[in-house]
Order: structure tokens, then sequence, then C-alpha cells
């Protein structure tokens, strides 16, 4: 085994010593059948944000909007309106076809395993040293060769481990379950410990079940659509409900219910920036329990308030979920297009 202690509170190895999908393996053919049970309207809801949105980079410094080019052809011309009569006059088609260079957790994504992982000593060795998701560690799950790309970043920089394909791989569809806390607190910047998150169930009758896929709709994306790719600073870091992923309650709710992962429409899931803490601690605690920890991927920047509303107005909080990543090998995470089938 690759390492002799693990966090306390972590599942390593619970779901064998290789493994690479955490919490996903909760994701049975019996909860897909329950959530294929949930469909009952044959309608649809597509649960991703324009993926050029938020638009700048307010949000966090170092990701951008996509940036949408030509490909070109073997003679440097852009291919876009091309007529293939330019060539042969027999023929009628008309050639577009483009690359995108985009920053994989600009928009809706998913984090991988690979994301956030931990200085800790799995070993035992009394050195503390970056290991991340079932005591992978730093030097076998991120390889980074060549030199600097168009980005700045390493061109062959790669998760050997616990990249975005093993989620891929895993397709992601199950029952889900929305728990709608902007019908609560609306717009307001409210810091969601495990209290108010069990008033929030309980008032709108949201059980979580183990296997089950939680939705947190806050009401974010909403607004960051209201900008219109011209954010505002202040409304994008003071406005509505996020985790507060350093209360202790919450953590424990994390990992005892059961859940197989977390997606939010807010920025982190987390309140980021927190409380701060004291002593040796992760900057984002929720992150750390999750992805590091427990196995479990978190989406963020979903777009949920006309999937909220919907359920609201029917009576219900579960639904079926189809949110696989892009088959990305070695990405850290990865643009999803999530729907919503009710």
């Amino acid at each position: 085994m690759r390492w002799k202690r693990r966090p306390e509170g972590s599942n390593w190895g619970d779901f064998g010593p290789d493994d690479e999908a955490g919490r996903l393996n909760l994701i049975t053919p019996e909860k897909l059948l329950q959530g294929i049970a949930e469909v009952r309207d044959g309608r649809s809801f597509c649960l991703s944000l324009p993926l050029d949105y938020p638009g700048g980079n307010l949000l966090n410094a170092a990701r951008h909007p996509p940036q949408r080019l030509a490909t070109k052809g073997a003679d440097g011309a852009p291919r876009y309106l091309v007529p293939l009569s330019a060539t042969n006059a027999e023929l009628s088609d008309v050639i577009c076809d483009d690359r995108v260079l985009i920053h994989t957790q600009y928009s809706t994504q998913w984090d991988a395993l690979s994301h956030v992982g931990s200085e800790f000593d799995a070993d035992g060795d009394g050195v503390a040293e970056a290991v991340f998701y079932n005591g992978w560690r730093g030097g076998e799950h991120i390889v980074l060769e060549g030199g600097h790309g168009e980005c700045g970043a390493f061109e062959g920089a790669e998760a050997k481990r616990l990249g975005i394909e093993r989620m891929a791989e895993r397709c992601v569809q199950g029952r889900a379950v929305l728990i709608d806390l902007h019908a609560i607190h609306g717009d307001a910047m409210v810091d969601i410990g495990f209290d108010a998150l069990d008033e929030a169930m309980r008032a709108q009758g949201a059980a979580v079940e183990a296997g089950d896929m939680v939705c947190l709709h806050t009401g974010f994306t909403r607004k960051v659509l209201e900008m219109n790719r011209q954010p505002n600073s202040d409304v994008l870091h003071r406005s509505c409900a996020a985790l507060d992923g350093r209360d202790p309650r919450l953590q424990e709710w994390v990992r005892d219910s059961g859940l197989a992962i977390i997606a939010a429409d807010n920025y982190a899931v987390e309140r980021y920036p927190n409380r701060s803490g004291e002593g040796r601690r992760a900057l984002l605690p929720l992150h750390e329990l999750c992805l590091f920890k427990l196995g479990i991927h978190l989406g963020e920047l979903w777009w949920l308030s006309e999937l909220a509303a919907y359920l609201r107005g029917a009576g219900r909080t579960r639904f079926l979920l189809t949110a696989p990543p892009l088959r990305l090998p070695g990405a850290v995470g990865s643009p999803t297009t999530p729907i919503a089938t009710v």
C-alpha cells in the first residue's frame, strides 16, 4: 500500500487501494434506476451557463474566458466559410472549423479529485508531503514536462492519477436532490452551516440518502447572467449563500450522509474567502474534506435557477441528473453541461 497513515475522517482504501473514483462508487445501478424513477413529466433543464460567463477574471485572476479561433489550412488561411468549390468546382460544401483555448474551471465545471490535495505525512516518516485522495503522492500524481505554453502553464502538465477522465468513465448519472437556499435567504450573503442547511432541508422535504447527488441553489449564477459578462466585484464577492466549510457539524454531515457529489451555482460551493481559523489548516476546508479526504467531486457555477423554480412549483426536490465532464485525460477540472430530467 502506498500509505501507512490516512487522514482522520477519510475513507482512503474503503473502495480499494487503487481507487480513483471516490464516492462515485456509490452511484450504483440501483441509484440510476432511482433517478430514472424521478422522471415524470419528460422535461429537461440545461444546468450550464454559457461558457463565456461570468466574463472577465474578477472571480479568479488566473482564469479567463474562452478564446475561440478558426483553424488554419495548409496554406495558413482560416478555415471558416471555405467553399470547397474553390479547389474543385464539382463540390458544393462550405466548411467552418474552429479551435478553443479554454480554462477548464472558468465557468460551469467539475473539480477532479486531482484539483486539491494536502501536505500530509502518509508514509509515517514524520515529514508531510504533497498527497492526494487515496494516498496518491504528488510525484506519481502530477507530471510536469516541457516548457511554457500559450497560457504560461507547463505544456506537459497532467494528472497521471485522479484525472477528470476517471469521472467521465463513470458517466455521472443518477438521482439528485436540490436544496433551495435562495428560497430562504434570497440574495443575502449568508454562510450556511449544518443548522441552516438542515432547516432548509426540513422546510422543503429534501432528504439525502447514500449515493444521491446534492445540488445547492443559491441564486448566484442568476446574478452572474444579469451582469451580462460585465461583472461587478462587489456583487460577485458579497452576494448569496455559500456553505461554511469550517463548520464541524456540516463536515460531519457531508461525511456521514453518503452523498456522492456536491454541486452548487456559486463560485466554490463553500464560502471563499472564509473564516480564517487558526493554526495549520486548509484555505479551502470543504475542498480538503471532499476532494482530498472523501473523494467527493465538486461542481461549481451551475445554472440551477430555472430547475429550482420548477421543482418548487411542483413540490419536488429530486430529479434525474446526467452530468459527465469532458473525457480529457490528465485534466484537473472540466467544463460540463449537466442535464436535469424531471
